[in-house]
């Protein structure tokens, strides 16, 4: 059991360490404004929100908690939703 906490663990650190770096090399962020819609930024922060909605299920799914959920649809979507917008707010704010 203590290889699997190793593991998560070890992978929250290494997406914490790639959140970083994007940060950093990200001083001049390539949108295109198309119609008031940034083009690729919020391509980019489904796909993150999609991918940190997986992650946080197999979380779930590991630890056993899905049981405690409410109905899983709508945790799920708000889940997507949040990460969306928290990718948004943390790269795209300017």
């Amino acid at each position: 059991m203590k290889t699997g906490i190793f593991t998560i663990a070890g992978g929250f650190v290494l997406l914490i360490l790639l959140f970083g770096a994007s940060r950093l090399l990200s001083h001049h962020s390539l949108t295109v404004d198309v119609f008031g819609s940034y083009f690729p930024a919020w391509m980019v922060c489904i796909l993150s929100g999609l991918a940190l909605t997986l992650i946080a299920h197999w979380i779930l799914q590991v630890r056993n908690l899905k049981a405690y959920l409410g109905p899983a649809p709508l945790i799920y979507s708000c889940l997507m939703i949040i990460f969306t917008f928290a990718t948004w707010l943390l790269f795209y704010q300017n």
